[in-house]
């Protein structure tokens, strides 16, 4: 975790400098702007935008305030999803995303202010089997369905999701089209020759963004083609959005 946590530290330096000299340029005239006037039947249409709630996240809210990938009993995770929720908000939480693979089934029954709707998609993109993040998206849209696992075993048996065949392109558009982002989950461990041209060839696709804040632990950490550092620098070559997240798949999300 040690180098994790270095690139955390360090941008959250540069983040503060960052910060710091906008406040002393900006003009401090549009403070007190608020939705008080506005219908309340149109404030509720007013969502946040994901890629601008997801960049409003700071290095250091990972992993204490925000874990972007977890997963429940729905795929191959230990924890209830209503549990995952729970201790979310006891924990003080503020936001988490419950990725289950190739599934939202946990979405459509249960709905939080704390809960991101996601859902991690097992798919191929030439030779390199990859892990595909979703965030944001409407998961009653019926433009997604094809690409949700049909059987139980297509959610948690590894031996079944690697033959995934889902269409790289297509299903970037799909994500699109439902409203989210996509993002590359854990890509030092995909196993491709050359990680900056691959995540280009996504990119290319439509790639949102990548999975930088991760713990790397078990078996990840001996699959590992790329340092956390590495994918930072590919992150802004590409200038994509950062995320994080523990790949949590014990009862307690804090164990991970």
């Amino acid at each position: 975790m040690k180098d994790i946590e270095e690139i955390i530290e360090t941008d959250y330096e540069e983040k503060n400098l960052e910060q710091t000299d906008e406040q002393d340029e900006e003009d401090t005239s549009d403070e007190n702007i608020t939705t008080d006037n506005i219908p309340e039947e149109q404030t509720e249409d007013i969502k946040p935008d994901i890629k601008e709630l997801i960049k409003s996240f700071q290095p250091l809210d990972y992993f204490d305030y925000v874990n972007l990938h977890i997963h429940s009993k729905y795929s191959d995770g230990k924890a209830e999803f209503e549990d995952i929720i729970k201790q979310a908000k006891e924990m003080g939480y503020h936001k988490i995303a419950i990725c289950d693979h190739n599934t939202v089934e946990g979405h459509k029954l249960f709905k939080d202010d704390v809960l991101i709707p996601a859902v991690e998609f097992d798919c191929w993109c030439g030779y390199v089997f990859l892990h595909l993040l979703a965030y944001g998206i409407d998961v009653d849209n019926p433009v997604l369905d094809e690409f949700y696992a049909k059987t139980k075993k297509e959610t948690e048996a590894d031996i079944v999701r690697i033959f995934a065949k889902r269409d790289i392109k297509k299903l970037i558009n799909a994500i699109h089209e439902a409203g989210g982002i996509a993002v590359l989950a854990h890509p030092a461990c995909c196993w491709a020759l050359n990680l900056d041209k691959f995540v280009g060839k996504l990119v290319s696709y439509g790639l949102d963004g990548i999975e930088v804040y991760y713990p790397y632990r078990r078996h990840r950490a001996i699959i590992r083609f790329a340092t956390l550092r590495q994918i930072k620098e590919i992150a802004a070559k590409y200038n994509l959005i950062i995320t994080g997240g523990t790949d949590c798949h014990t009862r307690n999300i804090m164990a991970y």
